[in-house]
C-alpha cells in the first residue's frame, strides 16, 4: 500500500515537471508592460500605458502602442505583436508599396489649408515646417529659409508654416503661436513680418513681457490694428487653430522642432542651406518624371491646399525634444 502511494506521488511530480509552462502573451497588457519596463529600465516614476491591438500592414502581426510619460515628457513606443502573442518587434518600422510615393502615409496627413505660406501655388516642391517661436534651433532654421528659399526658388517651392510650441520646455511659445495667428487673421502678409521679428528678438522675450513686446511691434507694423490684436490675444481666439496644428504634428509623430516635410520627406532637425538646397534640387529633378508629390502631382496623394483664397486664413515628449 505504501509502495503504491509512493509510486502515485512520484508519477504526479514527474507529470508536473514534464508539463510545459503556460506561455506568456504580449496581448496581456500587464505582461507587456512588465516586459517593456524591464527592456527600457522604466521605474515606477514613469507611467506606462498599453494601447489596444490594432491591425498592422504586416501580415501576421498587430500593432500595439506603448505610451510612457513622466510629468510633461511623453514618448510612444510602437510594437508589432505576432498573432500568437509570443513575438514582438520594436521600432519605427516602415512598410512601402513600390507603386506609391515612399512618403505617402505622411503626405496623406499633411493639411495645408489656412496655414501661413509663401511661394508658388502648384509648385513641384512643397515644404511644411512645424516650428516653435521660442526654440533656438527654429530661429536658425527660419533665418536659413527666409534668406534663401524664395530668392533661389521663386516658382519651384511652396512653403507652409505650422505651429508646434513645446510647452514643457518653452513657457511663452504657445502664447506667441496664438498671437501669430491673430496677426495672420488681420493681414496674411504681416504674419511673415511678425515671424521674422519674434525670432530676431527671441532672447529679449519672457512670459511676463511677451504681450507688451508684441504690442510695441504691432504699433509700427503695416496693416495691423494693435488694439484688435491685443483683444484677439486676450481672448485666445486663435488657440483652436494652434491646437489643430499641434494635433496634426502629433499624428505625424513630430517630437522635435524644427521638423520639415519636404514633399513628405521628414527632416527632424535644422538644416544648413547647402543641405536643404541639395534636397530641394533633388526633388525638383525627381518630380519632372515621378509627379507623385508637390501641389500639382495629379494623383491621390496631392496635398490639401486652399483654392483662390490661399493667401487668406480660413474662418516623451522624450529625449529628442529641443
Amino acid at each position: 500500500m505504501l509502495r503504491s502511494l509512493f509510486c502515485s506521488a512520484a508519477a504526479l511530480v514527474a507529470l508536473a515537471a514534464g508539463s510545459p509552462a503556460q506561455k506568456k502573451s504580449a496581448f496581456d497588457k500587464a505582461t507587456l508592460e512588465a516586459y517593456v519596463r524591464h527592456m527600457f529600465v522604466m521605474d515606477k516614476n514613469i507611467t506606462v500605458q498599453i494601447g489596444d491591438p490594432k491591425p498592422s500592414q504586416f501580415p501576421g502581426y498587430q500593432e500595439v502602442i506603448v505610451s510612457a510619460s513622466a510629468g510633461q515628457a511623453h514618448q510612444d513606443f510602437p510594437f508589432l505583436v505576432s498573432q500568437d502573442g509570443t513575438k514582438i518587434v520594436q521600432g519605427n518600422f516602415a512598410f512601402f508599396d513600390i507603386n506609391q510615393n515612399p512618403f505617402k502615409a505622411d503626405l496623406d496627413k499633411l493639411k495645408t489649408d489656412g496655414a501661413p505660406n509663401f511661394g508658388t501655388k502648384g509648385a513641384p516642391v512643397v515644404i511644411v515646417e512645424f516650428s516653435d517661436f521660442e526654440c533656438p534651433y527654429c530661429k536658425n532654421e527660419a533665418s536659413v529659409i527666409r534668406k534663401n528659399l524664395l530668392e533661389t526658388y521663386p516658382k519651384e517651392v511652396h512653403f507652409y508654416f505650422k505651429e508646434f510650441p513645446l510647452e514643457s520646455l518653452h513657457p511663452w511659445a504657445r502664447a506667441a503661436a496664438n498671437a501669430s495667428r491673430c496677426v495672420y487673421h488681420q493681414n496674411a502678409d504681416a504674419f511673415w513680418a511678425y515671424h521674422d521679428w519674434i525670432f530676431e528678438h527671441q532672447n529679449d522675450i519672457t512670459p511676463e513681457n511677451l504681450k507688451d513686446k508684441i504690442q510695441e511691434w504691432a504699433k509700427g507694423a503695416r496693416g495691423i490694428d494693435a488694439a484688435k490684436l491685443g483683444s484677439c490675444m486676450e481672448g485666445k481666439a486663435a488657440d483652436a487653430e494652434v491646437a489643430s496644428d499641434i494635433a496634426e504634428g502629433r499624428a505625424l509623430k513630430v517630437d522635435s522642432t524644427p521638423t520639415l516635410f519636404i514633399n513628405g520627406r521628414r527632416v527632424a532637425n535644422a538644416l544648413d542651406w547647402p543641405t536643404l538646397k541639395a534636397i530641394v534640387d533633388y526633388e525638383i529633378e525627381y518630380q519632372k518624371t515621378a509627379k507623385n508629390a508637390g501641389e500639382d502631382c495629379g494623383c491621390s496623394i496631392k496635398l490639401d491646399v486652399p483654392g483662390a483664397q490661399a493667401a487668406s486664413p480660413a474662418s516623451p515628449i522624450g529625449a529628442p525634444i529641443r
